[in-house]
């Protein structure tokens, strides 16, 4: 898996012309921001002045995404004159990719030599305060999915035993609230839950949930931020609340159903204020 890392950084950064032909550094600096476009940041891709793309299922071997709302694609550009490679998607564990392989599309982001990581999410509110639509700076995570840290380490990479008492950049964090407040954007605060998925929570698993001392859930996220850390990449996460969850059989009300599609519903209607506030923030850092 080492070599595939290094293998896959090479050939995304010589195909988003990071690199000369010859291997020598070219005019394009180094992409200082890795940007995860998951759920409510859509919009953002928009926001950067594209210089390249390449879509996912060009690169040998690379995790293609199956699941609706994930184009699948790295772009490489400029987000208010600062050099950013996005992740237009990602892949899910639930997809039935290794962990390692839900990995691989962050480690390639780090190997491109990225100081900061920001990604985002769809989740679930399990905080009684949150409303559907409302966003959430992430805290702090409790990870249930395979930690994707398991097996040999490479030392190239980062070391055995990575340190997670600040999952999550406290100074970012403090800057994020400072911008949203700036925009008139109610900013929530939170921990994020990352679980396996694909089905959703049942009203035991909220309850459960909610005791451990989550605010949000989701399936994915917590993996990536690991592996982000592990490679001393500092990382900025948010939540997009798509729905509330109570805990009680009829928490959706009326024997309605969560359904994916809501899920992409109401992510598109905030994207807009997730998406003007990273890009903010981006230019702060």
């Amino acid at each position: 898996m080492s070599e595939r890392i290094k293998n896959t950084t090479c050939f995304i950064r010589n195909r988003l012309g990071l690199v000369s032909g010859e291997g020598k550094e070219c005019a394009c600096p180094r992409p200082e921001v890795g940007i995860v476009l998951g759920s409510g940041l859509g919009a953002l891709a928009e926001a950067i002045e594209v210089k390249a793309a390449l879509d996912y299922a060009e690169i040998p071997e690379f995790p293609v995404s199956t699941v609706a709302g994930h184009r699948g694609r790295f772009i490489y550009g400029t987000l208010a004159g600062r050099p950013v490679v996005a992740m237009e998607g990602r892949v899910h564990y639930y997809e039935g990719y290794a962990i390692e392989e839900v990995v691989l599309p962050v480690r390639a982001l780090c190997g491109l030599g990225i100081g900061t990581l920001v990604v985002s999410n769809a989740a679930g509110g399990l905080s009684p305060l949150f409303e559907a639509g409302d966003i959430m700076v992430i805290e702090d995570h409790i990870n249930l999915i395979p930690n994707p840290l398991i097996g040999p380490n490479d030392p190239t990479l980062g070391v055995r035993f990575p340190d997670m008492n600040e999952p999550y950049d406290r100074r970012l964090i403090a800057l994020a609230h400072r911008v949203a407040e700036e925009q008139g954007t109610v900013l929530r605060e939170g921990v994020y839950i990352g679980g396996t998925g694909p089905s959703y929570e049942t009203p035991a698993e909220v309850r459960y949930l909610r005791t451990i001392g989550g605010d949000a859930v989701g399936m994915s996220t917590t993996p990536e931020v690991i592996v982000a850390r592990h490679q001393g990449v500092r990382v900025l996460g948010f939540s997009l609340i798509t729905n509330v969850l109570t805990g009680h059989p009829s928490r959706l009300g009326g024997g309605a159903k969560l359904s994916h599609d809501e899920v992409i519903e109401v992510g598109n209607r905030a994207t807009a204020r997730l998406s003007a506030l990273v890009a903010k923030i981006v230019t702060e850092f």
